[in-house]
């Protein structure tokens, strides 16, 4: 048998260790490396979304001065197939998570150019329901988590201010259908918007500074 000196100095070494351990601080996460951010982008996104993130074509987003943490979950999801798009899937699988945060923030780091709206007779019940939702039908104002210039909330909830109506038309179109599935709460307030609410929002949306 051990002397009982000899297990108190192991016990006390084991709690010295757990200590340590327990009060270690988390592993850095790296710092986004924009250059190589840049060099990505430039090979793989700026066909679709343009050379600074500032897509020329509706049905692509704009993706300049987006937030990076949700451009990082959009990648995230159609690499897992959580958000469904078979051509988005093919280029998100070659980027591996530091490729993901460095073209999300290089993108957060370019300045977005202003939309407009196009259609004036749909812009003011577009801009009622963005600020005011539509409280019979409990539809929630869109301004409540996208910010009333539409900045939106860094980490939870994305920029939309300038975003192509096309594409916005499409992403809550989407939603209501169910072909967008990777957000519950966006889902259970496109469900309830008809064609005309739709198009009406995202005109508003586009023109928003």
């Amino acid at each position: 048998m051990k002397p009982i000196s000899h297990l108190l100095v192991l016990l006390a070494l084991s709690v010295t260790s757990l200590t340590a351990s327990a009060n270690s601080p988390e592993p850095a996460v790296a710092k986004p490396d924009m250059a190589k951010g840049e060099a990505s982008y430039g090979v793989v996104c700026a066909a679709c979304h343009g050379a600074d993130g500032n897509s020329g074509t509706p049905a692509y987003p704009k993706l300049a001065q987006q937030h990076p943490e949700y451009l990082v979950k959009q990648l995230q999801e159609f690499k897992s197939g959580k958000r469904d798009n078979a051509i988005m899937k093919g280029f998100a699988t070659a980027l591996s998570e530091e490729d993901m945060r460095n073209i999300a923030y290089w993108l957060s780091s370019k300045d977005a150019k202003p939309g407009f709206a196009k259609n004036k007779d749909l812009v003011a019940l577009g801009e009622r329901i963005y600020r005011g939702g539509i409280a019979d039908r409990q539809i929630a104002a869109c301004s409540g988590c996208h910010g009333p210039s539409g900045a939106g909330i860094p980490a939870q909830y994305p920029r939309l201010k300038g975003q192509h109506a096309d594409y916005a038309a499409a992403q809550l179109t989407a939603f209501r259908g169910g072909v967008r599935n990777n957000s519950a709460q966006m889902t259970q307030v496109a469900a309830k918007l008809n064609d005309r609410e739709i198009q009406a929002l995202a005109d508003y949306v586009a023109g928003l500074r």
